[in-house]
């Protein structure tokens, strides 16, 4: 195996591409019968050459964006519109059930205040810590339980039974152990378990469906532990990754907002204690539209991020 970078990063994009065309899949012998030990090489000097467009696909540009943003525009308008036209009708006061427009004053009035900042900025650092907790710890267990049998035995049905328990139960435990910390990081520990399981599952899912052919591939050329994970576990696992992922992020913020909810004096689910002890319906209502913008800006972030990664999905 070329042990320069230039040569590290052909071998990756050779097998990559070997994948997505099934070129090992119509190979049954391979595993019996090794590549010639100039194979990869000689096939890494052709894709130095220009040529590993004929092995990758070529990204192509997605038309499919600028219709889905103006048929989200539309459908939220229509939104608005049925929503202010249920409220006129009605004729409830705003503290049972506002409209548009008194919320769209009580948004003004919180961001001309600084309430709002106030608490939104805590739950968007509790929500991407948490996340960044949770990745860092349940990938690296999912990864270490993906390669080992007996050792998802051991610890699986635990895992399970944690799973089960409801984390507004764990929060109160949190609090207590971890009282003499800031509300920040009591949070961020409570979203970390609302969002570990997802993660952890979606990782040992995507290293164990990674086709055993690759696998051999790797061996047989003689690539290290390191190589194997940068160049065919990870990118072969990064598809079933990102789904999890996506899933993950909303839990995120339902994690730090149960947090705030149990005992915080600052945050989006504290705003929402507050204003549920004025009645002040429109100031809910602008919490939840906040937490909502928080998730839909995570989703946004991470769908580019997949397609700056993965841009041969796009084909598919």
């Amino acid at each position: 195996m070329p042990s320069s970078p230039e040569g590290q990063s052909t071998f990756g994009a050779l097998l990559f591409g070997m994948r997505k065309s099934e070129f090992l899949i119509q190979r049954p012998a391979l595993g019996r019968q090794p590549l010639p030990s100039t194979h990869i090489p000689r096939l890494a000097e052709t894709a130095k050459a220009g040529e590993t467009r004929d092995v990758l696909p070529q990204p192509r540009r997605s038309r499919q964006a600028p219709n889905q943003a103006v048929t989200l525009l539309i459908s939220g308008l229509l939104l608005l519109a049925v929503w202010q036209t249920v409220a006129v009708l009605t004729d409830y006061p705003a503290w049972l059930f506002p409209g548009p427009q008194d919320v769209l004053a009580r948004f003004g009035e919180a961001l001309a205040d600084g309430t709002l900042l106030q608490h939104a900025v805590p739950t968007l650092i509790e929500s991407v810590g948490g996340f960044g907790l949770a990745l860092l710890t349940a990938s690296t267990l999912g990864y270490v339980v993906a390669h080992s049998r007996t050792i998802e035995r051991w610890i699986a049905p635990y895992l399970a039974a944690i799973q089960a328990i409801p984390v507004i139960a764990v929060a109160p435990l949190i609090i207590i152990w971890f009282g003499y910390s800031s509300d920040i990081m009591r949070n961020i520990i409570v979203a970390a378990i609302v969002v570990f399981f997802p993660i952890f599952s979606s990782t040992l899912t995507a290293i164990r469906d990674i086709p055993r052919e690759l696998r051999e591939v790797g061996l047989v050329e003689g690539a290290t532990p390191w190589q194997r994970l940068r160049y065919i576990e990870v990118p072969l696992a990064l598809p079933i990754l990102f789904s999890g992922f996506r899933t993950s992020l909303a839990y995120a913020t339902t994690g730090a907002v149960v947090g705030e909810f149990i005992g915080s004096r600052y945050g989006l689910g504290a705003l929402i204690n507050v204003a549920r002890g004025f009645f002040d319906t429109p100031l809910i209502f602008v919490a939840l539209i906040c937490l909502g913008a928080i998730t839909l800006l995570f989703y946004t972030l991470l769908i580019a991020l997949e397609r700056l990664l993965l841009p041969w999905r796009e084909q598919m």
